[in-house]
Order: structure tokens, then sequence, then C-alpha cells
């Protein structure tokens, strides 16, 4: 009796519980008192209070009337929403003593007719999370009048602007800054940060741009570049608008700049110039990635291969960026101009920059050379003067070719001169015992061509997710170099005197000839077996050819360099071939999409001495698995975690067989021998945006872990401090590296600030032999950091964010010497408006990094910059200003770093105390309206 009993007690008891559950509700009216108006459809919706995620959705009846049944015990959010009325919210709880909720007659207040005692003010949703697009809505935030993107940017949570301009979103570079999904001067982020008015902005979208292939197929190929696309106004797309700039100041500071811009219908041209020796401005260059001989070969996602690498040669190289060392003179244009036609299916994206830099500077090292049983500490001191000119050309042109089809071409080209000189001061000590001294002057003249062109077609059939689309690209670069490398070593005995018969004297003439053509090809079908499950498969050919012919000569008599040194010479070519296949998973369902499968490329290595015509041939079998998992908890929260696996090749300069003497005291040999090593990735991600308390959350990691690493065997002579270093692979240990960039912000009611809390840390474990002695450096970086700021239109806004900072820089082989210690950061600034049209500021930062055992002095650096404005006119866009740099003169270049068991200080002339005056005009005028089709 009993086991028939317990069916019909448990159907009771659910009964019971359903019943309870449907009997928790609530009821209300919706109308306008004001003419006794009724509200029909009125959007009820009610949230959970903990989260805000959305529990129960209905609308109002004709009258006005609404009722949500079937809630259950808890706390929640009544949110009522109407055209053309503020937003209504109120929380309320439901439980055993109050099991339902009349709300009686709610009056709607129009916008219009909103004071001051509202109930809530009708805002934008600041925030959305789209996948993995976080999405602001520029409404949400006030800006100052006749202000940029770049201080739109400055508002928004989880995205940093430094005082140079440049962006670091969730932690991560931004290297990319569309406008409206547009290419816009290439790859400058701040030609869009500092030219575009912030007014114009409509929505600003943060996500990690996906390969053409993934983009096209929606299955994600692990190809990202963290991107802004800033989406502007519909009334913004027609008209002009710009400004111009022109400043001096004291020790002979001076900058200039013009900006103008014209946007009609679906055409945009913008053109600028831009001149100055303040370090701010006609900076942005990012295209050095272009060049290279001394390649990373590594193949994409997608079936692509890709090709980096330095300038290539073995002298002094300067790559044209301006990273705060030095004193810089940067002259630079552009031109660019986008369109679209023919119904929208044919556009043409094409921009257009030439431009120099010239930097001279002082840089000074100090260097603990970790070694079995001894310590070498080093000190050199460095004179530089580096120059570059270069010019860029690249065109996008687009077309449907009809409704399931389209092409898009790219090409670009890229000429590069420039020439370096370097003189170098240094001495080496062996446990605090002198070994060396050096002189040694570099001087070097680089001449670098690239040109890239690609074709990509793709073809939708009838059946929805089948696909096809085929890729192929060509790319070229020639590097030629020219240089004398003029040094002089003395060595001294453990009396501290000068051997005179060790004494080293180098005078010698260096060439370079580096090239470097990749052709690569891709097929890609996607094919769906339901309507949440579907395959990626990809095959490709890829040749790659490369060649690096270098040349030293010493000289047979005072200035004719025509003797040729055998051991520092050699003609060296790599050809690969490689095809590649693979297949990928893709399952989308709900709030679910999981992403797997690998690809597998077999490369065949021709390796050929030109000098000895002795070939090498290799083979090798790369895998590139990959994984990822994705839930969208609702619009405002997502969570993604992923995994990938890539080979990296050998670069040509570590396979090369030739020995390296531009600095003397540190050789280079090269290991044709070497083999790729393999790299395991895991990222994750979190968002989550909570609308009624703007709360913002974000979490983004990364761990990776190398096997059969390519790493340095560094050889010390413990009597003459000279090193010789050739890469090699360690079978039986693993690189390591993590990232993790941690965001906590939301409003503070009442006194009506932003605060929010981060944390960013990253850190690494790599390995080198040193004097046949394995050893390990660690090098850590933590630094939790308050934030708040607050704006008040028209009268001030302030920001501040600050935190401690703890580095770990050590060796295994003296674990004791080590690198690690305490430090401090934070950056602050402020505006306020004053009667008069008149404006005062200022920015600031302050860094301290505490004495460690490598290092026995600290180093703090508080910077003031501060600025008066005045404008005029109406629009106020017109202003006089005076800016006042580095006021406390404490601007002094400082870094410290660890690598192959060397823990590095770094000194070096910056940019110090300056006044400049300057007057700038912003000019506007749009159509209005949206732009006609």
């Amino acid at each position: 009796m009993k086991f028939t009993i317990l069916p019909f007690l448990f159907f009771c008891f659910s009964s019971v519980a359903v019943f309870a559950q449907n009997n928790y509700s609530i009821k209300g009216f919706t109308g306008d008192s004001v003419g006794n108006v009724k509200l029909p459809n009125t959007t009820v919706v009610i949230l959970n209070a903990k989260d805000s995620i959305l529990r129960k959705f209905t609308r109002s009846t004709e009258n006005g009337l609404f009722a949500v049944n079937s809630l259950g015990k808890g706390k929640f959010i009544l949110l009522l929403s109407y055209p053309g009325y503020a937003d209504y919210v109120e929380p309320f709880s439901l439980d055993s003593t109050k099991m339902t909720h009349d709300f009686g007659h709610i009056n709607m207040r129009l916008k219009a007719r909103i004071l001051q005692d509202v109930i809530i003010k009708g805002t934008a949703v600041a925030i959305k999370v789209k996948g993995d697009t976080t999405e602001f809505n520029a409404a949400a935030y006030k800006i100052q009048p006749n202000s940029k993107v770049e201080d739109l940017l400055k508002q928004l949570p989880g995205i940093q602007v430094d005082k140079d301009g440049k962006i670091t979103a969730q932690g991560q570079t931004v290297n990319k800054v569309l406008v409206d999904g547009e290419e816009f001067f290439g790859d400058d982020p701040t030609l869009v940060t500092k030219n575009i008015r912030g007014d114009m902005v409509d929505k600003v979208q943060l996500y990690d741009k996906k390969s053409d292939q993934a983009a096209f197929t929606g299955i994600d190929d692990g190809v990202k570049t963290k991107t802004i696309n800033i989406k502007l106004k519909n009334d913004k797309k027609n008209g002009m608008f710009g400004k111009t700039e022109d400043g001096g100041g004291t020790n002979g500071i001076y900058q200039s700049q013009l900006l103008f811009n014209a946007f009609k219908a679906k055409q945009k041209f913008s053109v600028y110039g831009m001149m100055g020796n303040n370090g701010k401005i006609g900076l942005g260059w990012e295209d050095n990635q272009k060049y290279g001989s001394s390649e990373n070969v590594q193949f994409g996602d997608a079936g692509e291969i890709y090709i980096t690498g330095s300038n290539g040669d073995d002298l002094d190289s300067f790559n044209g960026q301006y990273n705060g060392q030095g004193l810089p003179v940067a002259r630079t244009g552009g031109l660019h101009y986008d369109s679209k036609w023919n119904n929208d299916k044919e556009s043409i994206n094409t921009n257009y920059k030439i431009g120099s830099i010239n930097i001279d500077g002082t840089s000074d090292n100090l260097t603990q050379n970790n070694q079995p049983g001894s310590v070498f500490h080093s000190s050199s001191d460095q004179n530089f003067h580096n120059y570059m000119f270069r010019q860029k050309l690249s065109t996008v042109y687009q077309v449907k070719l009809d409704t399931t089809s389209n092409l898009k071409i790219s090409v670009d080209g890229t000429q590069k001169h420039s020439t370096t000189k370097s003189d170098y001061v240094a001495s080496e000590l062996r446990n605090d015992t002198l070994v060396n001294k050096s002189t040694r002057d570099l001087t070097n003249t680089v001449d670098q061509g690239a040109f890239n062109a690609s074709a990509f077609y793709t073809k939708k059939f009838k059946k929805t997710g089948r696909t096809l689309s085929f890729n192929v690209t060509e790319a070229y670069s020639q590097n030629k170099a020219k240089g004398y490398l003029k040094s002089e070593i003395d060595f001294y005995t453990p009396q501290k005197q000068i051997d005179s018969a060790l004494t080293q004297i180098t005078d010698q003439y260096k060439t370079n000839d580096l090239k470097s053509s990749a052709l690569n090809t891709n097929l890609t079908y996607t094919e769906p077996f339901s309507k949440t499950f579907a395959i990626v498969l990809n095959y490709g050919v890829g040749i790659d050819n490369s060649s690096a012919d270098r040349k030293t000569f010493n000289h047979s008599s005072p200035g004719n360099y025509n003797v040729l040194v055998d051991s520092l010479s050699s003609n060296y070519k790599l050809n690969q071939f490689s095809n590649q296949g693979g297949a990928i998973f893709n399952y989308k369902k709900g709030k679910t999409i999981i992403n797997f499968g690998t690809r597998v490329v077999d490369v065949k290595f021709h390796q050929i001495d030109e000098y000895t015509d002795v070939p090498l041939d290799r083979n090798f079998v790369n895998w590139a698995p990959q994984a990822s998992y994705q839930y969208r908890f609702s619009q405002q929260k997502s969570f993604r975690v992923s995994y990938n696996g890539n080979t990296t090749q050998p670069t040509l300069d570590q396979i090369q067989p030739l020995r390296s003497n531009v600095d003397p005291l540190n050789i280079i040999l090269g290991n044709p021998n070497l083999k790729p090593s393999f790299t395991n990735r895991f990222d994750i991600n979190y968002n989550s945006y909570k609308v009624l308390t703007s709360q913002y959350i974000f979490l983004y990691g990364n761990y990776s872990f190398t096997t059969n690493p390519i790493v340095s065997n560094i050889n010390t002579d413990p009597t003459s401090g000279k090193s010789t270093s050739q890469a090699f692979n360690l079978s039986d240990k693993k690189n390591s590296n993590f990232f993790l960039n941690a965001n906590f912000d939301r409003k503070v009611e009442g006194p009506d600030f932003n605060a929010g809390f981060g944390l960013n840390t990253n850190g690494n474990i790599y390995y080198n032999l040193a004097n046949e002695e394995l050893n390990m450096t660690k090098g850590y970086t933590f630094n939790p950091r308050l934030n708040i700021s607050k704006y008040k239109e028209k009268k001030f806004d302030f920001y501040l964010a600050a935190g401690p900072t703890y580095n770990i820089n050590e060796s295994s082989l003296h674990p004791e010497i080590n690198g690690n210690g305490w430090g401090f950061k934070a950056d602050n600034g402020f505006n306020i408006f004053l009667p008069g049209k008149f404006q005062i500021g200022s920015d600031n930062s302050y860094e301290y990094t505490a004495k460690t055992a490598s290092f026995n002095s600290d180093f703090s650096r508080f910077l003031v910059n501060a600025y008066i404005i005045k404008k005029f006119l109406k629009s106020e866009n017109l202003k006089l200003e005076i800016w006042g740099n580095d006021l406390l003169n404490q601007n002094s270049g400082f870094n410290r770093s660890s690598s192959n068991g060397l823990i590095t200080q770094n000194s070096y002339t910056t940019i110090k105390r300056y006044f400049m005056f300057t007057i700038g005009y912003d000019f506007t005028k749009m159509g209005g309206g949206a732009p006609k089709k």
C-alpha cells in the first residue's frame, strides 16, 4: 500500500507547490493623469532585483490594465516603458505574507514635462553585450562641447587612453579603429580618435575583429584583432568638419596640424597634415609588421601563412616607431577616400600616407647576467640618431557579383628609407672585478619595400549555411642595408691592468640583401548538417621563398673595404612548400555556441647555403587544433572559453649558419637544424552589464605554454666576459605566459559618480642555457587599481586611477639577486569650466619603483601637465590655449625587465618641461537629416 500512496502524495505536494508558485502575482494600471490619458500596450517588464535578469514580460490592455502571474517568491523590479514617456522603475517583494502586489494607478510622465521630481529619468541603455561585441551607447555618456572621440572613449568602462593617444581595451592594445565598419587612414587609430568629433558618434563597438573567412562563414577560426568601430549618427554623415591648430613654445617646441573631412551620403573624403616635435602628433605608424626577411612563419586559422619578423639586418635598425625614448621630430600627411555606389553593390576604400620621423637621444643600460657561480654586471651608455622616410598606398575594392556572391580585392604597397647612427661606451664586471671596457660605433642605411595583394571570393548557396569561399594572397618584401661597424675592446687582467695582447679592434663594412615572397591559397566549404550543426572544410597551398645575402668586409687600406670575411658572410635561401587541410565543426543552439576541429599542415623545408652549395631538406607535420565554448546568459551577459594550438617555425635569422658580430662582445650563431615549436593557448572571457545600476563586469585572461621551445644557449667566457649565443630546441621544458585583466565599474547614486576596481597581471617563464646549465627566468607583474570619475556638464569633470604594483624578475641561477620589488602608479586629471568661457585643467601621473636586490636605487616620477583655455564664438570652437608640460621637470625615461637570464634597467632621455601657446579652430557644417541612398 505504501508504494501506491507515494505517487499520490507526491502529486498532491507538487500540485500545492505549483499552486503556490502560481499564486504570486502583481497588477496595476498605467496612464497619464494629465488629460486622463490611458496608455495601452505599455511594456511591462519584471526583473530579478539581484542580477537584473528578465523574469516576465507582458503589455497592458487597451484600458492600461496589466497583470503578471506565476512569479514566485523573491525581490523584483518593475520596469514600465512607453514611447515618449520616461521609464518607470519600482522595486517590490513577494513572499508568504504578501502574495499579490497591487501597484494601483501608475502615472507615467512625458519626457517633455519631466522636472527634478521625476520618478526616474528616461536615460539610454549605456552598454549592450552582443555575443563577443560590447556596444556602448554614446548618448548615455556626456562629453564637453567640441570634444573628440578620444574624450568619449576615456569615459567608457574597460577602455583607457594614455596621454599619447594609445588605446587599451580590456587589457589589450587596440590596433584598429574603424568608422562605420570601414578602414579610416588604415593603421593609425589616433587619426580617428583625435579627428572625429565626439558628438557625431552614435555607438562605439568593441570587439575582436575576425578574419574575412570567419566573418563570412560565421564560424570562429581563432584569428582576432582588438578593434573599435565608431558608428556615426545618420545626421552626421552629410557635411564638412575638421580642425586647424598651430602652436609654439619654449625650448623650440612646436606643433601644427590641419584636418579636413567631407562626408556626403555614401562618400567620405579626408585629408590631414601635421608636424611637431613635442611627441604628441604624427607618430602613429603601425605598419612595421609588413616587413621582414627574418621571418617568423605561422599558419593562420583560416589556412593563410603569416610572416612576421624584424627589419632583417644584423646592424642597428630602426622601425620608425617612437616609444618615448629620445626627442622626436615628426612630419606626416595623408588622404582617405571611401565610397559606395550601384545600390551599395560596389565600394572602394583608399588610403595614402607619407611622412618622416627623426629621433635623437641617449640611453643608459644596466644589465645583470646570471651565470653558474658568478654574476656579470655591465653598463652601456648610448647616443643615437634615427631617421626614417616612409609612404604607403592601400586600396580595398568590394563588389557584389550577384545576390549570392561577393569579391574583395586588397592591394597595398609601402616604401621606407632609414638611417641610424649609434655610439656606445660600455664596461663589464665579473663579481665586482672589471673584465672589459669597450667603445662601438654603428651606422646603417636601409631601403625597404613591400607589396601585398589578396583576392577573396565568397558564394552562398540556396541551402542556408552552405557556402564556398576562395582566398589567394601574395606578399613580397625586400630589404637592402649597408653600414659600418667600428669598435675597440680592452680586456683587463685580475690586477685591473689592460692586457694589450688581447685588445680587439674591429673596422668593417657590412651589406645585407634580404628578400621574401609568399603565395598562399585557401579554399573553404561550409555544410550545415542541421539548423544547429555545421562543418567547415578547407584546403590550401603555400609557397614561401626567402633569401638572406649578408656580407662583411675588412679594409685592405684605409677606406677601401674589399676583403670578404668568410666567417661573417653567408648567402642563404629557405624555400617552403606547404599543403594544409582541416575540418572545424560548429554547434549553435539557443544561447550556446560550441566550436571544435583541427588543421594539419605538411611543410617541406629546402635550405641552401649558396657558399657551400650544400642543401638541407626537411619535412614537418604541424597540427593546429582548436575548440571554443560560448554561452550567452542574456543580452547583457556572456561567457566564452577557447583553446588554440599553433606551430611556430624557426626564423631565417635563427636558421642561417652565420656568425653575427654586430656586438663583438655578444656573438650570435645560426642553427640550421632548428625544429618548429608548438604553443597551446587557453582564453577566457566574461562580460556582464546591469542596466538599472550601470554595473559593468569584465574578465579576460589567457594562459599559454610552448613545447619544444626555441631558446638561447649562451656561453660566456669567465675571463673576458665575451658571450656566444645560439638558438636550439629545449625538449624537456616549456616556456609559458599568462595574462589577466579584470574590471568592475558601476555608477554610485547620491554623490552621482562612477567608481570601479581593476586588476591587470601578466607573467612569463622562459628557459635558456647559461654555460650549459639550465636557467629559468621569471617575470611577473601585478597591478590592482581603483578608479573614480565624475562629470558635470559645463561645470567640471575629473578622474583618478591608482594602485600598487609588484614585479618579480629573477633567475634560478641566482634567485637571491633578483629584481623583485614594489611600486605604485597613479593617473588623474580634471577640467573646471569658469565664467567667460575660460577653462583650466590638469593631466597628471605618478610612478614609483622601489630598489631591489639587483638595483640598489629607487625611482620616482611625478608628471604634472596643466593648461588654461579661453574659448570664443557662440559655438566655442575657437580657442587659445597655454599648455605647461612636466611642470616639475621630472620626466625621465625608466623601465626594468628580465629575459634569457638577464635582468635589465634602462633609463633614457625624453621630452621634459616646456610651455606652449596654441590657437585652434574647429569647424563643422553638417547638412542634417539622414543621408540619401
